[in-house]
């Protein structure tokens, strides 16, 4: 298992969760919710680098049959810009199938209920993605996902 802060994000339409791991990558606990539009990306930027972040992991949203449609297309060009904005911090993108679906479960289960439980789902989401990548990579060995390339050009 590597070392180091890893952020998982998961983008929304309206809003972007935010989480990140302890510095052995083992646990991830939530940090923020990022209004979704003008500025969005710096603002998760200044995060990675105040957590001086080794990777960040982002939820790609597939069908549950595991194809991409619109929403992954939105996604996949986030995941762009802000790999251009944190490297040479590596962007992966990480399958996210039903991630809201367990985080509204949990919130639930701990009795947290309308406004306030969607206040924060967005970073349980974060976590939950997050979290399934670091145990997937505890796990095999490898670090999961796909990797963003950024064109250095």
């Amino acid at each position: 298992m590597r070392s180091g802060v890893r952020v998982g994000v998961d983008p929304g339409d309206a809003r972007i969760g935010v989480a990140r791991s302890d510095p052995t990558g083992f646990l991830a606990t939530p940090v923020e919710t990022v209004p979704r539009g003008k500025g969005d990306v710096r603002r998760i930027a200044r995060i990675v680098r105040d957590e001086e972040a080794v990777e960040v992991v982002v939820g790609l949203p597939r069908s549950l049959k595991g194809t991409e449609g619109p929403a992954a297309a939105k996604v996949r060009d986030f995941a762009a810009a802000l790999a251009a904005k944190v490297a040479p911090v590596p962007v992966r993108l990480c399958d996210e199938r039903l991630t809201t679906v367990t985080a509204e479960a949990m919130l639930r289960d701990q009795g947290r209920k309308g406004s306030k439980r969607r206040a924060v789902v967005d970073q349980a989401a974060a976590v939950v993605i997050l979290q399934h990548a670091l145990d997937t990579e505890r796990t095999s060995g490898s670090a999961p996902g796909e990797i963003i390339e950024v064109d250095h050009a």
